[in-house]
């Protein structure tokens, strides 16, 4: 369990927890399954931040809003905006499947890769801007962390394969079984919806957020089924940072 812990840690965020000693697909599942753990770390980590630019200047909430952002994505590492930007460089050549994986696999990022990212960033920031003029902040991008990194489970489960050999997706992918991932789900789902009621927020919206986050992950593997064959570390990443800005959105909305 503790060289599922690092990878989960070592894969997802670049906050020290030590190399694992023993890499394999067992552990690949484990850590996995311990994805939605280290979202809500680094969703406490924003949520702290958020709750004290509210302290120190409680109308600065498009500050509060950009450095929570920030501090989540520079947590993670910028990864999976990165994963982001090559799944959408690949999709929007609309080339063959390996020209596609070839795309994703340079270093490079093209016009729509850097849409994206930019995209991305503005809708998270924006909705969760719009969560803290609520009085939802610190809860609104916990909820939304701990949710995004909770798609993993969902894009390795065991009917998705993997669209190469080698690399992350082949580690991880096909892993997690898919009671497992709507057990994962459910904890989620209570978790996030008792945070929510103990705080005096709405458990619906928290719920709601859940659930579709989830169902962006469960339509960005699709999309990669159809166009690659199955999941990549840079589908992984998409899928993340994809959830984050739905589950924000939710939030932000309902």
């Amino acid at each position: 369990m503790i060289d599922s812990l690092r990878l989960a840690f070592g894969l997802l965020s670049v906050l020290p927890a030590g190399m694992p000693s023993h890499v394999d697909r067992t552990v690949g599942r484990r850590a996995m399954l311990l994805a939605p753990l280290v979202g809500a770390v680094l969703g406490g980590i924003a949520a702290g931040v958020v709750a004290l630019v509210q302290l120190v200047r409680p109308d600065a909430d498009l500050l509060a809003a950009v450095l929570a952002v920030l501090v989540v994505a520079g947590l993670s590492g910028g990864l999976h905006l990165d994963g982001l930007a090559d799944f959408a460089d690949a999709l929007a050549s609309r080339r063959d499947r390996e020209t596609m994986l070839r795309i994703m696999k340079q270093s490079d990022i093209g016009p729509f890769g850097v849409i994206s990212i930019v995209g991305s960033l503005l809708i998270d920031i924006a909705a969760l801007t719009a969560c803290i003029q609520s009085g939802f902040g610190w809860q609104a991008i916990l909820i939304a962390t701990t949710a995004s990194r909770l798609t993993l489970v969902w894009t390795c489960r065991t009917t998705v394969p993997s669209a190469r050999p080698d690399g992350l997706g082949a580690v991880v992918a096909a892993t997690v079984p898919t009671p497992a991932a709507v057990l994962s789900t459910l904890v989620v789902l209570a978790a996030a919806s008792a945070l929510a009621w103990l705080t005096g927020s709405s458990v619906h919206a928290a719920a709601i957020a859940v659930l579709l986050a989830t169902a962006a992950a469960l339509a960005t593997t699709h999309r990669a089924r159809t166009t690659l064959g199955g999941t990549t570390g840079d589908v992984l990443g998409a899928a993340i940072e994809l959830a984050l800005a739905v589950a924000l959105t939710a939030l932000a909305l309902v």
